[in-house]
């Protein structure tokens, strides 16, 4: 068994077999998913796994081959797989095996095979898989199912029905979600087989047991990307101007006064922190408030903004005119907000967000990105992390 020191100085291959003959969706590996080609999400996973020396995707589609020289991945090497390991019936196995006798593989290599019909791997995920590699001669993907299974002869597989447990008190069972496996190039030749030897479990979320294969996958699927991935839909290099509301996102949306009936407010510093730092980056900041109150105008003038809005009736028609002056698009904004009155800008910036005790009418705008922090919290400072990270 290897040690994670001699793995590490063996390459690690991470190969895609992608065939561009898919009877139940036509097209499928290249069809757009959230706004990509589906196999464009296993690539870019890879791309970022500091544990991954190279991708080679393995496919015998010209349009498959021209999508993913036009991503530009630096690791991605392209194979034009046979015809006779194309069809319908070709194994995994063969276009594996096939590959590793073309490329004349170290039999010591470390190879994982990725499906692009799980788009829900991260690149943790592959080093998970692969750090687990110190321990097992193979390690296969798999998500845990809280299911009762029966078998075909009509009885229960991994629960007794006499007791039946509670959800929570069920460990469920390992299913294989198809995302990867992980074998090295010497064991694939000697057993002809994606895994083999001791095995090992990389476990990932149950919602990544979904793998694209019928139409109604592909519907299922990118809701839950939409649900658990939408980071990685954001492309937040291209802001150039962030704004936020006050009362509920720098405040708590409270209101306090002393015996003597002087107003207080609660702001986080590290949300005025957050600003400082998107500031070093180059990019301008504001706050654009419906109300007037002095407090505001004092944390506005402390904070050394480059924009302070009070008393604005029509945010999204001031917001829109300094966009203007600035030579910017909306679509450069990122704005967070959480009541009706931020409505109509939230849906015209190209980044919203909201704190989680936003009003559901925030909520329910497309593609916003709901916090995990509640206004006052520096939920601020979230977004802001989430755009720098």
């Amino acid at each position: 068994m290897e040690d994670m020191k001699n793995i590490e100085h063996n390459n690690v291959i991470a190969f895609i077999p992608v065939r561009g003959g898919s009877k139940s969706i036509p097209g499928k590996n290249i069809k757009i998913f959230c706004g990509k080609p589906l196999v464009y999400w296993n690539l870019l996973a890879l791309q970022q796994s500091h544990l991954v020396d190279e991708i080679v995707v393995a496919t015998d589609c010209k349009n498959i081959y021209d999508t993913v020289t036009n991503f530009n991945f630096t690791k991605v090497k392209l194979y034009n797989r046979s015809e006779e390991n194309a069809q319908d019936h070709s194994t995994s196995e063969s276009i594996m095996i096939e590959y590793i006798n073309y490329a004349s593989l170290n039999p010591k290599d470390i190879f994982l095979l990725v499906q692009a019909t799980s788009p829900f791997t991260q690149s943790y995920d592959f080093n998970k898989g692969l750090e687990l590699m110190q321990k097992y001669d193979s390690v296969l993907s798999c998500a845990r199912i809280k299911r009762f299974i029966w078998s075909n002869n009509f009885s229960p597989l991994n629960y007794d029905y006499k007791v039946r447990p509670r959800r929570q008190d069920f460990d469920g069972v390992f299913m294989e979600n198809g995302a990867f496996c992980i074998s090295t190039v010497e064991d694939i030749i000697k057993h002809k087989n994606r895994i083999s030897g001791n095995i090992g479990i990389c476990e990932m979320p149950e919602h990544t047991y979904v793998e694209i294969d019928e139409p109604d996958d592909w519907i299922i699927a990118e809701n839950l990307f939409l649900k658990h991935h939408k980071m990685q839909l954001y492309n937040f290099e291209k802001i150039k101007l962030f704004l936020s509301d006050v009362d509920g996102v720098l405040t708590d949306a409270g209101m306090y006064y002393t015996e003597n009936g002087d107003e207080i407010k609660k702001f986080s510093t590290y949300d005025g922190m957050g600003f400082k730092i998107l500031q070093s980056k180059g990019i301008k900041v504001g706050i654009i408030t419906s109300e007037s109150r002095e407090l505001n105008k004092r944390r506005a003038k402390k904070l050394n903004l480059d924009f302070d809005f009070h008393g604005a009736v029509n945010k999204l028609e001031i917001i829109t005119d300094l966009c203007k002056e600035e030579g910017i698009d909306l679509s450069q904004v990122a704005y967070i907000g959480d009541d009706l009155n931020c409505l109509s800008l939230l849906s015209n910036v190209g980044f919203p967000a909201c704190p989680s005790n936003a009003v559901n009418e925030i909520k329910s705008i497309p593609n916003i990105l709901q916090l995990s922090s509640s206004g006052g919290n520096g939920v601020v400072r979230e977004f802001i992390d989430l755009i720098l990270q």
